[in-house]
């Protein structure tokens, strides 16, 4: 299934949010979430190269987009666009991937949540998890999904607890503050 999400990348939609594969015309709007100093410290920068996706001009936002669309084509991973469904408003970006490494996280789903800090909120967050334990186990083919939420994420931790993460309570690599699910999907 997951050549499948590289060659059409499906559009998901829940009670009161859709995921659509990020494209540059969402750059203005995505640069109100990525300049918005409150939110960079949820952003999950781990193993970036640097970057902490702090963006405070059009272009840099326009160059991230270009690369994740240089990622998408190459099969490294697939970042979507969060709208709210009743006001067209683009809130954040989610990323998934299938991480391949010679370490005990070998075939492990990551997820990074990039969200406006006026949406860094259970119900927002809810959504968003609902949508990926629904589709993102099969999609991505993997047993398990890890995310990151720093310990000041207060309702980012409340949503991933209800709805089954736990935390690693070990380093993800060389990383601190990673939650994990098992697909309990079938």
């Amino acid at each position: 299934m997951i050549d499948d999400i590289y060659e059409q990348c499906p559009t998901y939609t829940n009670g009161i949010i859709t995921l659509r594969q990020t494209i540059l015309d969402d750059a203005e709007e995505l640069l109100i979430c990525y300049s918005d100093e409150r939110s960079v410290p949820f952003f999950n920068s781990d193993n970036c190269n640097g970057d902490d996706f702090h963006y405070i001009s059009i272009e840099r936002m326009k160059q991230a987009i270009d690369f994740w669309d240089y990622s998408y084509k190459n099969k490294y991973f697939v970042r979507w666009t969060i709208f709210l469904n009743d006001t067209q408003e683009k809130i954040g970006t989610i990323e998934m991937f299938h991480r391949i490494a010679d370490d005990e996280f070998n075939h492990y789903g990551v997820l990074r949540i990039d969200l406006q800090s006026n949406y860094e909120k259970q119900k927002y967050i809810d959504d968003i998890l609902e949508i990926v334990s629904e589709n993102f186990f099969k999609a991505f083919n993997v047993k398990f999904i890890l995310t990151k939420a720093i310990p000041n994420a207060i309702e980012r931790i409340a949503s991933l607890v209800r709805k089954g993460y736990l935390p690693l309570n070990k380093k993800f690599v060389t990383y601190d503050y990673y939650f994990i699910r098992e697909n309990t999907y079938k």
